[in-house]
């Protein structure tokens, strides 16, 4: 009901769209530093033909002619017209921008503007999220009809709303993949305990959260400074057959909310996993070995890769033990562990 009511309150809405003329090659970099500055759902276009891995990924009989690939890319992001000034934060966009440059090739960065209404966007893009797979987990929207070939599939519904958490970008398929390992095992690690508690710091839709709950974990304590993603998470439990009493969340900041972190407990947790911003994560390291068990792990991603080395800086420095590292694209998990007492 939450959900049903915010989106028609949304509908009213105008918002600025700013297109940034970019290249490929500083897509994902581009989509972090805008994160960075508190900008969310970016949309990228450019003419990158899929590769035969993603179209069977993505459930697509057939590609779409494009234009040749000219390595130009336009990313743009929305910011409501609600009479609200963005000078500085467009000047921050800029500057940042020229920051880049030191690192990576991006383009002439001409900024374009123009207005939309958000129904425009707040569900079109409902037309490039599909169906597709992270090794044997079916990954599925809400509103996509299920295949009878895939009925016995090993299914995860989704419907991220507002909030961030499709599974389909490279920082959440690290995540996953990383639950996978150290709730279900593998040929290489086989974890003690198949029914751990888990953390998810900045649960979005709650996927990592579904994720973690279907492959076995007992329950699940979430949290998002977001206030809508604790509907988005209770409406994707319930479409996926879990009890609410499987999860606790709330809303708030684990760095420095003490009353937040009273709520999440102490040495509680056989897993962390933070699928958020390397600026986030390097504040919050030092609050993590408080709500891990002895021998927990910190899973770790949202990094993009020119970061790597400061948040396993600051993840050392906050007691934890690297374990590993895996890269996807520019995106980077680290996974950490506390040590056994």
């Amino acid at each position: 009901m939450l959900q049903t009511e915010r989106k028609v309150r949304l509908i009213a809405m105008k918002w600025n769209k700013y297109t940034i003329e970019t290249t490929t090659a500083a897509e994902d970099y581009m989509s972090a530093m805008l994160a960075d500055l508190g900008i969310e759902g970016v949309e990228i276009e450019d003419n990158i033909p899929l590769s035969k891995e993603d179209q069977a990924d993505m459930f697509i009989d057939f590609l779409p002619e494009l234009p040749p690939d000219d390595g130009v890319s336009h990313v743009s992001f929305y910011l409501e017209d609600n009479g609200e000034d963005y000078t500085d934060l467009l000047r921050q966009v800029k500057l940042a921008l020229e920051d880049l440059r030191k690192i990576v090739d991006v383009g002439s960065g001409v900024i374009t503007s123009d207005q939309t209404e958000d129904l425009d966007w707040i569900n079109n893009w409902k037309k490039f999220f599909s169906s597709f797979y992270i090794e044997d987990i079916l990954i599925k929207p809400t509103w996509e009809e299920l295949k009878p070939e895939d009925a016995d599939k090993f299914l995860i519904e989704i419907d991220p709303g507002v909030s961030f958490g499709t599974g389909k970008h490279e920082t959440t398929q690290l995540c996953i993949r990383q639950l996978l390992k150290y709730i279900r095992g593998n040929d290489d690690y086989q974890p003690e305990n198949k029914a751990p508690k888990v953390l998810d710091v900045g649960c979005g839709s709650g996927i990592l959260s579904i994720v973690a709950l279907k492959l076995g974990a007992s329950t699940v304590v979430g949290t998002d400074l977001d206030p809508d993603c604790m509907a988005s998470t209770r409406e994707n439990m319930e479409v996926n057959h879990l009890s609410e009493a499987l999860g606790t969340f709330y809303v708030g900041n684990l760095i420095d909310d003490t009353a937040l972190q009273e709520k999440v407990g102490a040495e509680e947790y056989d897993i962390v996993v933070a699928n958020i911003l390397a600026d986030v994560i390097i504040p919050m390291a030092p609050v993590i070995p408080a709500r891990l068990k002895s021998g927990g792990y910190f899973i770790t991603s949202g990094i993009i890769d020119f970061k790597e080395n400061e948040v396993k800086d600051a993840i050392e420095a906050a007691g934890l033990e690297i374990v590993e590292i895996n890269h996807q694209g520019e995106w980077v998990n680290i996974t950490a562990r506390k040590a056994v007492n």
